[in-house]
């Protein structure tokens, strides 16, 4: 068994036993409600050995259970295995949500505990009513890790910087009067934004306190007549504070953020987005401030890029096309070595980005799959488990990178040696669905729901499927999975727009064997204007070949073919000028058309 895990569960039900409590929520966030967090908010990590990045953990004073979604089931088996940790497989029909799981594990009356810091009050809320209309106790000021996580790292110290405006296309005293008339239509006049991308953005504001997400932890206040940064000030430069005066935003402590709250004037209307302020932070609003519950503007702003931004992100995918060929005529020359490993492959890719102007990092760990690793959806190689890469099957590597002008983010899957039948379907299936995407034109106001039939329907046919979405929107130098658009099966009500970037990656996994999976980044924009009204259509931004070797050429359609082979061109002519005649040999065999 794991003792580092069970003496950690032991001082963790010693705590609860001390409150009286008997079932304890732990999310995988932070009081930013992250999708990823600093070290320091680690919790469920800490306490369960599972680091996916969504899942959580609940704790009892008999049992415990992570529960996650189906990219992370196989990962978590493993990394939960000698926890005493179950797997509570979300999703799934006969899958109990965590409220049922606790209401059916624990006796009725007894007090189920959340740390309210670590909750979306909309989350919270909705725990709360659940539990106290099922007939069991509910508090949400329980956070025993202050104390029983005896050696938990510090809050990160490193510096924050600002965006540059030749980057960002925008300052940020533009952002905030624009904001302000957002606050107005909603009836309100002061916002608090909690989300650490949409402060960068707003802010032109950047740090390092996320691994991959050059983000710094910090709240904000915005109104027509203050706007405040809340951030620990050791880690303001002189430069940084004097940008941010000319913007109009002062500067004051992170941890004061609770007391400039209760003190706020009884005329203040707050527009908070219960999806995205913290409970805590929602529960220490004086009662006498009117709030207004709305979306937070922030998200649909950031996520329609300007000009600037969209250009920027054009010369970072040329970049990282560059990286990329650079890297595949490695890989290629030292396959048969036996020295190359799962881990080997993130190391490459960061060793040839880093010689591109204007690069950060990663924009998230790269995800090398060899084989049965790549049906492991979000499969993180580790030495001690990681496959050696040999001449056969398939390797799906996941990557991308922070670049000041732009994130990418790319998957391409590549045949390492022969393939079977099924597997040549499999790929070309799935390459039919990331086509039916990048082709799709749509009217005003579509949706990503009612597009992602059109990545799935060939899988369909073949009774095959994943569980993932098909598209997320993209953050500039920022966050690399952002919303508030997507493509998925779940209905979102926001429309796809001209100006946002979204990935476009569907896939298949079968366990035990291989993962496949094709992803480029496209860009909603205009496409013509007639009497049924504006229609929009997608351009791939993304430059790199998909591997022909992989494809069953008797499955595409002429017009599949057809964008093949104009897709290729489109990244040979935009790739070539900026390789030795070596590569471009390379990339013009690896584009050259198919028949």
């Amino acid at each position: 068994m794991n003792t580092k895990i069970l003496d950690r569960l032991a001082a963790l039900r010693s705590a609860m036993e001390k409150r009286g409590i008997a079932a304890f929520i732990i999310p995988g966030t932070d009081p930013h409600l992250s999708e990823y967090c600093a070290e320091h908010w680690k919790a469920r990590e800490w306490i369960s050995g599972f680091n996916g990045s969504a899942g959580t953990a609940v704790v009892t004073t008999q049992k415990a259970v992570i529960a996650t979604d189906s990219r992370y089931f196989l990962q978590a088996e493993i990394q939960l295995c000698d926890t005493t940790f179950d797997l509570l497989k979300q999703g799934l029909p006969d899958t109990p949500s965590i409220q049922e799981w606790i209401a059916a594990s624990i006796p009725s009356g007894s007090t189920v505990a959340i740390d309210g810091a670590m909750f979306s009050t909309a989350e919270a809320l909705s725990i709360k009513t659940y539990f106290e209309k099922s007939g069991f106790s509910f508090i949400s000021d329980f956070d025993p890790f202050s104390s029983i996580w005896t050696d938990r790292p510090s809050l990160p110290s490193d510096p924050v910087f600002i965006h540059d405006e030749k980057y960002s296309g925008a300052s940020a005293r533009s952002k905030i009067e624009t904001l302000n008339k957002r606050l107005s239509e909603n009836g309100a006049n002061a916002t608090l934004l909690t989300a650490l991308d949409e402060i960068a953005w707003v802010f032109n504001l950047r740090g390092a306190d996320v691994e991959c997400n050059p983000v710094a932890i910090c709240y904000a206040f915005i109104s027509n007549n203050k706007n405040i940064l809340f951030v620990d000030e050791k880690k303001v430069t002189a430069e940084v504070r004097d940008y941010l005066s000319s913007q109009g935003i002062s500067i004051t402590g992170y941890d004061t953020i609770y007391d400039f709250l209760a003190s706020l004037p009884s005329e203040s209307i707050i527009l908070t987005d219960i999806h995205k302020i913290n409970f805590s932070l929602y529960n220490s609003l004086p009662t006498s401030v009117k709030t207004v519950s709305a979306v937070s503007p922030v998200a649909l702003l950031k996520s329609i890029k300007n000009e600037t931004q969209i250009n920027g992100v054009r010369n970072a995918m040329i970049k990282d096309g560059i990286a990329l060929v650079r890297f595949f005529m490695w890989l290629e020359k030292h396959i048969s070595s036996g020295e190359i490993k799962e881990t080997t492959i993130g190391e490459k890719l960061i060793e040839f980005r880093s010689q591109q102007p204007l690069f950060v990092g990663e924009s998230f760990s790269t995800i090398a799959g060899f084989n049965a690793h790549g049906a492991i959806v979000h499969y993180h190689a580790t030495p001690e488990q990681e496959f050696t890469i040999t001449p056969n099957g398939f390797l799906l590597i996941d990557s991308g990178a922070q670049y000041l002008d732009g994130t990418t983010d790319i998957t391409r899957t590549v045949a390492l040696g022969p393939l079977t039948d099924r597997q040549k379907r499999d790929f070309t299936l799935v390459l039919k669905g990331h086509i039916g995407i990048a082709t799709c034109r749509f009217p005003q106001g579509t949706r990503g729901a009612q597009i992602d039939v059109l990545a799935r329907m060939h899988l369909w046919n073949h009774g095959l499927n994943y569980l993932h979405g098909t598209g997320h929107g993209i953050g500039h130098f920022l966050n690399v999975h952002e919303g508030p658009q997507n493509i998925r099966l779940e209905e979102n009500p926001t429309p796809l727009m001209p100006g946002m970037i979204t990935s476009n990656e569907p896939g298949v996994y079968l366990t035990g064997q291989y993962g496949i999976r094709t992803e480029n980044l496209i860009l909603t924009e205009q496409d013509q204007t007639n009497e049924f009204g504006n229609f929009y259509k997608f351009e791939t931004l993304t430059l790199f070949p998909i591997d022909k070797k992989a494809i069953d050429k008797s499955l595409l359609s002429e017009n599949e073919r057809m964008w093949l082979n104009q897709y290729h061109q489109t990244v040979f002519e935009k790739l070539s000028p900026h390789l030795t005649s070596t590569e471009r040999d390379w990339l013009e065999t690896a584009t050259a058309p198919i028949e």
